[in-house]
């Protein structure tokens, strides 16, 4: 792979739409190269390239009276077919919707239904399965009323429906308002309620060009995209790639295997996904699978980061560090490669130039310095408000400050450290323990592989600490061990966990997070 990368200024008027800037960006970073590794093998490509491909299907989608306001919705994998799509919806100003993969017909219609997408685009078949014909039966039986097309990717395509092989048309720029909607995406859940979460032109640009994010770092980036296609960050990366001319290896599907493979393989020096990701790295770089030698430097997030996973991988050499966000408001916080291995394990980094952040009480009022409160966020980059109006008003205080949920609190150095979810403080004889103080520890027991920690409900207590946690292959843990390990590693006693739960897997979103509403479900 090539050694570019591009840094552009934000120019004003037309260049504050997401079409102008990715049509600039095929420009300027035309023989950067990009590659797709999957399922059907692997395809190396070019920005350029793949801006040109993507100006046909736009060109196309216009054709169909697609355009600006317009909302379509993409539910492909990260396959290079999934980046062209994503980059013509973008293209030809419409609104664009990404999907999970894994939502089936019920989550499938009602995002359809609540959006109002005009289209749909779907691959022909998902592990083996008939998802297209999927779509086709959902559609049959409750057709979203503003659906007007429905395009495949891959064999075979339903009668009715259209191929997205040979999609192509004449494309004509588009000239949307900067401040009108860009893309909408649905969370996909620690909760069982997804939400529709609406980012402008503007705010998706403020994101891509955050002084904070648009460095110049100490070596070469080349880097390895392993966030969902359907998942805002995996959007935001494609962007990346396409506005700043990145060289990216886009892997698919998750494999561990494969992914410490292919950052060998391009000699990649950069990476970002979830805590499970880098987790699985680090075991095949001990399995001797790979060396990860030319990995400079991992941000990792959207999940919990327990600091025993950052202290792991730099004892293993990889300099990691922590990032806060969500899809609300992408960036919020991040550290760096240069700050110390404390900062890096135990924060979530600075608070991003652009972005303001207080901690507030219950009530909406600023707690004194050193104390923990509710994180409330505002700045550029800030989404508009959900597609359900009516969740606007929970989610805002006066001075459109966004109430983000999460307990954080600042030390004297200006570094964020998320502490807890306020639905995830377990509240134990009117005392509040943080869920992920809890998660933390038992992380560092040798036994853990991934824990997570409820409170289930209790008649005398209010709540006790539940612990649920994922062993290494032939490990083998029990309460008194967990007792031991909490008592050792000094926690006040109320925090250690009164019931252990083993699962050989967590439920998680496509993102990585751990959906704890399933857990607590499975063991009520």
């Amino acid at each position: 792979m090539t050694d570019s990368i591009g840094a552009v200024a934000l120019d004003t008027g037309r260049e504050l739409t997401l079409a102008a800037q990715i049509a600039a960006g095929g420009r300027r970073h035309a023989a950067v190269p990009v590659v797709f590794t999957g399922s059907a093998g692997t395809r190396e490509t070019t920005v350029g390239g793949l801006v040109a491909d993507a100006e046909q299907v736009a060109g196309a989608l216009q054709g169909k009276g697609i355009g600006p306001g317009d909302v379509v919705a993409v539910q492909l994998g990260s396959t290079y077919e999934s980046a062209v799509v994503q980059a013509a919806v973008a293209l030809c100003g419409a609104v664009l919707l990404p999907i999970v993969l894994i939502y089936g017909p019920r989550e499938l219609g009602f995002i359809l239904r609540q959006s109002g997408a005009v289209a749909l685009v779907v691959p022909s078949t998902v592990r083996g399965r008939d998802h297209a014909g999927m779509v086709a039966g959902m559609v049959a039986a409750e057709r979203p009323e503003s659906l007007r097309t429905v395009v495949v990717a891959g064999d075979p395509v339903p009668s009715g429906m259209t191929a997205l092989a040979g999609l192509a048309g004449p494309f004509t720029p588009p000239d949307p308002d900067p401040d009108s909607r860009a893309m909408l995406v649905y969370t996909s859940g620690t909760t069982a309620d997804p939400k529709g979460v609406q980012h402008t032109h503007r705010s998706l640009l403020a994101e891509l060009f955050s002084p904070s994010l648009v460095r110049r770092t100490r070596h070469t980036v080349r880097q390895l995209a392993i966030f969902p296609a359907g998942h805002v960050a995996g959007l935001l990366g494609l962007l990346r790639i396409l506005v700043h001319g990145t060289p990216t290896v886009v892997q698919e599907a998750w494999d561990p295997a494969r992914a410490a493979r292919l950052v060998d393989e391009y000699a990649l020096t950069y990476g970002v996904g979830a805590p499970v990701q880098l987790a699985g790295l680090l075991d095949e770089q001990e399995k001797g699978t790979a060396t990860l030698e030319s990995l400079c430097e991992f941000m990792v997030g959207a999940a919990g980061v327990p600091p025993s996973l950052i202290e792991r991988a730099d004892a293993a050499g990889i300099p990691a560090y922590r990032c806060y966000g969500s899809s609300e408001h992408p960036t919020i916080s991040s550290g760096t490669v240069d700050d110390p291995l404390d900062k890096r394990a135990h924060t979530d980094g600075r608070i991003l130039a652009g972005t303001e952040i207080r901690l507030v009480d219950g009530f909406g009022e600023d707690v004194p310095a050193g104390v923990e409160g509710e994180i409330v966020t505002r700045g550029g980059e800030l989404f508009v408000g959900y597609t359900d109006t009516s969740l606007d008003r929970e989610a805002f205080l006066p001075g459109r400050w966004f109430r983000t949920g999460d307990i954080g609190r600042l030390d004297p150095e200006g570094y964020l450290t998320i502490t807890d979810r306020k639905k995830d403080i377990i509240i134990r004889g009117g005392e509040n323990i943080s869920s992920k103080e809890v998660e933390d520890v038992l992380a560092e027991h040798p036994a853990v592989v991934a824990a997570a920690a409820i409170g289930l409900p209790d008649e005398r207590m209010g709540e006790r600490v539940c612990a649920v946690a994922v062993l290494r292959p032939g490990a083998t843990l029990d309460l008194e061990a967990v007792r031991a390990h909490f008592a050792a590693a000094g926690l006040a006693r109320q925090k250690t966990p009164e019931r252990l739960e083993i699962v050989e897997e967590m439920p998680r979103t496509p993102a990585g997070k751990i959906q704890k509403f399933l857990l607590r479900d499975r063991l009520l």
